[in-house]
């Protein structure tokens, strides 16, 4: 197996439930189904995008796979080894090779560390560098990311939010990771600023072969980094599929839905915008069936009752919709 096809992060039936306690003993009267079942694969050197609206459980499911937060069920192995259920004194060595990039670039910055020492200490901790090889290290990291050297004795509430963001990417990269989970990493950042944020992503990710699960709510904010993509509704994903693939010929009504919320550019044409009726659901009480059916433009009897696998319905497009061959002859004109 190549380098380029060899799996390096494979995540299987990932479930956590969070417990709903009420009463003067706590007592756990159900569970909030944050992740309910997620399986998918990231190959070396590959970006999966995963995406969905607020509260569907996609963070949730990046910091399950980083052990941040002890899944309930499943199975996560990083390059072959299942990392559930390990020692912290392995799963702290493997946290060298996998890294996570978070939304707030303010808050997941110490401010009482100026960058220098920030950077150093990392370094440290993981017997990369000390002393003159430290301080060389830290400002080849800045350069990096687009800052200057001379900056590293600031301290980051001297910096602006796009900067933060280039600072918690050095931080993530100045242990050499193989895998990289940027936890919706511009959504807290002008429009602006998050094109300059993900052109940069994506160029470390080929001059680095670095491999990304890139999370994010916003399908066009994806579209450009991303060689497949997932949705992800209510604790499961939807649809799976190469990214040209999704955009061009989605095969879930909720990845349309999705679709249609972007803004075009061409100002000749008018968009048809999909509005989903009501809320998400509570996920301590998901809808029986397909989950997304009291929402669906395409629901049908059978939605209520059968909740549809995902499975493929192209070649590497898979989709769980019971309807999802009729996707594109439903889908109203002009989306």
């Amino acid at each position: 197996m190549t380098e380029a096809t060899r799996t390096l992060l494979e995540v299987t039936n990932l479930k956590k439930y969070f417990p709903i306690k009420k009463g003067l003993l706590s007592r756990t009267v159900g569970h909030v189904r944050a992740v309910d079942g997620v399986s998918f694969a990231v190959k070396q050197g590959e970006v999966l995008g995963l995406v969905g609206e607020s509260g569907c459980g996609k963070t949730t499911t990046g910091r399950c796979v980083l052990r941040l937060i002890e899944p309930t069920e499943g199975s996560v192995k990083f390059d072959g080894q299942e990392i559930i259920g390990l020692p912290f004194s392995e799963m702290r060595r493997l946290r060298r090779q996998m890294q996570i990039i978070f939304q707030d670039p303010y808050s997941s910055l110490n401010p009482r560390l100026s960058v220098r020492r920030m950077l150093t200490e990392v370094l440290t901790v993981h017997g990369l560098a000390n002393g003159a090889a430290a301080r060389e290290r830290v400002g080849d990291l800045l350069r990096l990311v687009g800052l200057s050297p001379s900056q590293a004795d600031r301290y980051p509430h001297e910096f602006s939010g796009g900067q933060r963001q280039r600072l918690g990417i050095a931080r993530a990269l100045a242990v050499e990771p193989k895998l990289i989970i940027a936890d919706e990493p511009v959504s807290a950042l002008d429009v602006s600023i998050q094109a300059q944020i993900v052109n940069l992503l994506r160029d470390l990710q080929k001059e680095m072969s670095l491999t990304y699960l890139f999370i994010a709510h916003d399908l066009s904010v994806v579209e450009h980094i991303s060689n497949r993509v997932a949705v992800m509704y209510l604790g499961k994903i939807v649809e799976l599929a190469p990214s040209l693939d999704l955009y061009r010929s989605p095969r879930h009504p909720y990845t349309v839905s999705l679709l249609s919320a972007i803004p075009s550019h061409d100002v000749t044409h008018k968009k048809t915008r999909i509005v989903l009726k009501g809320d998400v659901p509570n996920p301590a009480k998901p809808p029986s069936g397909c989950r997304f059916h009291p929402r669906c433009f395409m629901a049908q009897p059978v939605c209520a009752v059968e909740e549809p696998p995902l499975r493929e319905v192209a070649p590497g497009h898979c989709s769980a919709c019971h309807f999802a061959e009729e996707v594109s002859s439903k889908t109203p004109a002009g989306v």
